[in-house]
């Protein structure tokens, strides 16, 4: 059952960036050029996205278990370390780069379209490399 409900999930989010159009880098790289053509729409989804999971965090909060009984596994902390700011800025990097974060990758993999693929087989390799580098230290 969870799995069936993870893939209508999937689903649903995957439609969602296709209808908003968050899965055309063009769309994206047109939000992140504030001096030329800049383009609000993606502020706009960012801005809805923020108050629906807003309004869903603050109904689960106190919550110990999802409506299919599993554990919530709500993060706790709030400590911005290095390691958050560093994630954060390579993200960013990445994302202005390639007009594409994960949610769209996925969505363009699936649709088949080359850069989509190269995006997901370079974030696989990079958390590969970073789940890696995590056991050398540890």
């Amino acid at each position: 059952m969870t799995i069936l409900f993870a893939l209508i999930a999937g689903l649903i989010f995957g439609v969602g960036l296709i209808v908003a159009g968050m899965a055309d880098p063009a769309k994206v790289l047109g939000f992140l050029d504030v001096a030329g053509s800049w383009d609000p729409s993606l502020g706009l989804v960012m801005a809805g996205a923020i108050l629906v999971a807003g309004g869903a965090f603050a109904i689960v909060r106190t919550w110990q278990k999802s409506l299919l009984g599993l554990p919530l596994m709500i993060p706790a902390s709030r400590l911005i370390d290095r390691r958050l700011v560093i994630g954060s800025v390579l993200f960013g990097a990445g994302w202005g780069l390639a007009g594409i974060c994960p949610g769209p990758a996925i969505v363009l993999l699936g649709a088949g379209v080359l850069k989509g693929a190269v995006f997901v087989v370079a974030m696989v390799a990079g958390m590969s490399l970073f789940n890696w580098l995590e056991r050398r230290r540890t």
